[in-house]
């Protein structure tokens, strides 16, 4: 299938099990240093039933390579015009994405690591109606941004947040703080903490892949 022209440079990955009607799509974001087959390689042990996608963050990563959403001025404060720029772009892309390919509109999962899972949290949070579901692993929910969240219109949505309890980037603070916001707005929120750093490990993934396959 040829890749469609859009705001972001993106992979797909076709279900590789077909079912009746459009497919659920995923779509992942990496966090900063990476690109788009980072997390990509985790395709094949995720539900099959998915159409997956896979994209690059649009500014490039000044310190060691890769690509970022936007630079930090401090945790959880991103620079707002990079910010900006980078949700923008993202909001686009997801429309082009039910438009450009065949998957199911009503059925756009995100899965977010680091950066990523904030950009998730960002986008659920002030469209709700456009996600089905999120996967947040070793991010945060930014509070002192320029836009709106709808906090009374995510009843319900499925969650899962995961973080690692010893992460060296974005402590595990922020995501308690995160659980104690989704709580609130009574989210369907699993919520994870596992024995690693800032990363995603074997049984992290193990557990993504059952509530995928649950909520898929």
């Amino acid at each position: 299938m040829n890749l469609i022209h859009t705001s972001l440079v993106h992979k797909i990955l076709s279900p590789r099990v077909h079912t009746a009607g459009k497919p659920p799509a995923l779509i992942m974001l990496h966090g900063r240093g990476a690109d788009e087959h980072d997390l990509f390689d985790l395709s094949k042990y995720l539900d099959e039933r998915l159409f997956i996608i896979s994209v690059r963050a649009p500014f490039q990563f000044a310190f060691g390579g890769g690509y970022t959403w936007y630079d930090i001025i401090d945790i959880g404060k991103p620079e707002p015009k990079m910010f900006r720029e980078s949700y923008d772009k993202l909001m686009r892309f997801i429309e082009d994405v039910k438009k450009g390919y065949p998957i199911d509109p009503e059925k756009i999962f995100l899965f977010g690591f680091s950066m990523g899972a904030i950009m998730s949290f960002v986008v659920t949070l002030t469209h709700p109606d456009m996600i089905k579901g999120v996967i947040a692993n070793s991010g945060l929910i930014p509070e002192n941004i320029d836009l709106k969240f709808e906090w009374n219109k995510i009843k319900g949505k499925p969650f899962f947040v995961a973080h690692g309890k010893y992460d060296s980037i974005i402590p595990i603070a922020f995501a308690k703080r995160a659980k104690e916001l989704l709580e609130k707005a009574d989210v369907d929120l699993t919520y994870r903490e596992y024995e690693m750093d800032h990363q995603i490990d074997e049984e992290c993934l193990n557990d993504i892949m059952s509530w995928l396959a649950k909520h898929v």
